[in-house]
């Protein structure tokens, strides 16, 4: 287990207090070329931690850098979303949501260096997940009035676009993840409470659609991402029954609508909320936090998922709480955001089958205070 206490430590002296930002400028001799992002989501003040990622994929130099925002604190998972720290899929710039503050701050990316270039409200309460696709970033509301709300990004600069507020089936129904398809022609977003899935078709102003709905294929719809082809991988949490998590994936038709292709295939685990797909669209991981586990499947070209060999294909320290994953940009280690222990569990991809192989964690980050998103480059 690799500590991070020390450096942190120095980061807070450097900055003049515990968890304080770093400038841009004092880091300019640490351009690490990729890098591990995890966000406090701290109440009083929220910031985002990068880590420099080393060769053979550990984690070290840590440096917080604040949002200009607030979190919304707690303990274990308290916006219960995948996407509150969100890297463009260029890799050239982070987004990160103040639940607590109702905005969303960005970041220019330098390797493991962050600037902050802009912080807008996001006319909604408790923003807990964002997305980006080209000129187009949209942020998912999800308390009171649940909505998405879209925004044109330029040169670090984030501007409203009109009419492009759209409320979800319903108040207060838990929302969870907002993602672009591949081609930028659809949003998704689910809704746990309700177990909907909706789909907005994209304007051509930037502007959304009504929502068209599906209802999720299992139960417990948590999060959704996409692979190639305009295929949506859907985690959900099962029922309370212990290991009955699972993960769905869906084509999305020509008029919003999803078609199922592989239905409710089981994950071996207990609450997957949160799923990560290779760059190169050819495997999915899910962390499973009941049961500390990561576990992967094949994507055909289809779409279809095939379970992994022993499909559970990693285990987190007991008390892990792995909230949520992340695939580093070359594809080739997987990260999980462990907020009951406050670490970062770390995994090397083997290319040819998916397979995975535990580097330990680094640990030092605050236990069960609230920490909420991870992302790498």
């Amino acid at each position: 287990m690799k500590s991070i206490k020390t450096a942190i430590a120095m980061s807070a002296i450097a900055g003049g207090a515990a968890w304080s930002g770093v400038s841009f400028a004092a880091n300019d001799g640490n351009h690490a070329g990729h890098a591990v992002f995890v966000m406090t989501n701290n109440a009083d003040s929220n910031q985002v931690i990068a880590f420099q990622r080393d060769p053979n994929g550990t984690l070290e130099s840590p440096h917080s850098y604040g949002t200009d925002g607030r979190g919304s604190g707690g303990t274990v998972d308290p916006l219960a979303s995948q996407g509150s720290l969100t890297l463009s899929a260029d890799k050239a710039w982070l987004f990160a949501v103040n639940a607590g503050s109702g905005s969303v701050s960005v970041f220019r990316v330098d390797g493991a260096n962050l600037e902050l270039t802009d912080r807008v409200a996001t006319e909604g309460s408790e923003p807990n997940s964002v997305a980006q696709f080209g000129s187009l970033v949209y942020v998912l509301n999800t308390a009171g009035s649940s909505s998405v709300v879209g925004f044109n990004f330029d040169h670090g600069k984030l501007v409203r676009i009109p009419n492009s507020l759209r409320f979800l089936s319903g108040n207060a129904v838990a929302s969870g993840s907002v993602a672009f398809s591949p081609d930028g022609q659809f949003l998704i977003v689910t809704e746990k409470a309700t177990n909907n899935l909706d789909v907005f078709k994209v304007q051509s102003d930037g502007s959304l659609s009504q929502a068209t709905i599906t209802k999720s294929a299992g139960p417990g719809a948590f999060s959704a991402a996409f692979t190639r082809g305009d295929v949506a991988v859907v985690s959900e949490t099962g029922t309370s029954a212990p290991n009955s998590s699972a993960i769905s994936s869906y084509v999305v038709q020509s008029n919003g609508t999803l078609a199922p292709i592989s239905s409710s295939v089981p994950t071996l685990g207990s609450a997957n909320c949160w799923n990560v797909v290779t760059p190169d669209g050819r495997f999915v991981y899910v962390s499973n936090a009941g049961s500390g586990s990561v576990s992967g499947f094949a994507i055909g070209s289809g779409g279809t998922l095939t379970p992994l060999p022993g499909t559970v294909l990693a285990l987190n320290p007991t008390g892990s709480a792995n909230i949520d994953i992340t695939v580093s940009a070359d594809g080739k280690f997987l990260y999980t955001l462990n907020a009951g222990s406050g670490a970062v569990g770390m995994f090397a991809i083997q290319s040819a089958n998916g397979a995975l192989t535990d580097l330990g964690t680094t640990d030092g980050l605050p236990a069960a205070a609230g920490l909420n998103g991870i992302a790498a480059n």
